[in-house]
């Protein structure tokens, strides 16, 4: 399946940082490969944080978005 915007949400915005909840009936791992938010990079900043219920998985990750491309990465 793909990303699907309707199952993006913003849960707060401030300050130039937004949280993020997405919801899908994918796995954990294609939603975490690059790519996968392309579709809303303009919406998406390097540090946002986005809450991802997938279908085998729950997980908290950090946004590395540039022109091209969004990537995930694990909260350090």
């Amino acid at each position: 399946m793909a990303f699907q915007n309707k199952n993006l949400s913003v849960i707060a915005y401030a300050n130039g940082f937004t949280l993020w909840h997405y919801a899908s009936e994918d796995k954990m791992t294609p939603i975490s490969n690059a790519g996968y938010f392309d579709s809303v990079k303009t919406l998406m900043n390097v540090g946002d944080v986005i809450i991802i219920n997938a279908s085998d998985n729950t997980s908290i990750k950090k946004v590395s978005a540039n022109a091209t491309s969004v990537t995930l990465a694990a909260l350090a």
